[in-house]
């Protein structure tokens, strides 16, 4: 309750000539903050912008050289990528003519044993036949010698 009636009787709703004071006040806390605060931060931050370059120094320039730089190496890892591709190309070009050429040789010496294969049993079709006429004929001349004792 005590602070109630306190409350009460320091809250004013109109303004009185005290606002003033506090307006002067508050100008006059600026005023000396400026001189002696801000001012002495922005000559601060002025020589250190001086001192390292400013917008268009040293830093600048390096990040162009930087930037020219990387340039440089991106470019040259692209000529290092095609030419590695051109290289795999190349031999996977090779590579596959040597397999084709190992495909032909072995089918060409297949074609040939096979040949051989055939030729050789041909001949011994041939011998088998021959042989087996010759047989037909002893056994005919036995055939008809027996027949003929009879």
């Amino acid at each position: 309750m005590f602070l109630l009636a306190f409350a009460e009787e320091s809250i004013q709703l109109f303004p009185d000539g005290t606002l003033f004071i506090h307006i002067a006040l508050i100008l006059i806390m600026i005023w000396v903050l400026n001189r002696t605060f801000f001012r002495p931060i922005n000559r601060v931050i002025e020589s250190r912008e001086k001192h390292k370059g400013g917008a268009g120094g040293e830093a600048e320039t390096i990040l162009k050289d930087v930037a020219e730089k990387q340039g440089r190496y991106n470019k040259s890892m692209l000529e290092a990528r095609s030419e590695g591709y051109q290289v795999i190309e190349k031999l996977r070009a090779e590579a596959i003519a040597e397999r084709q050429t190992k495909i032909a040789t072995a089918k060409e010496e297949t074609a040939q044993a096979l040949a051989d294969e055939k030729k050789q049993l041909q001949d011994q079709t041939n011998e088998a036949k021959a042989a087996i006429a010759h047989e037909a004929e002893e056994m005919a001349d036995k055939i008809a010698a027996n027949i003929l004792r009879i």
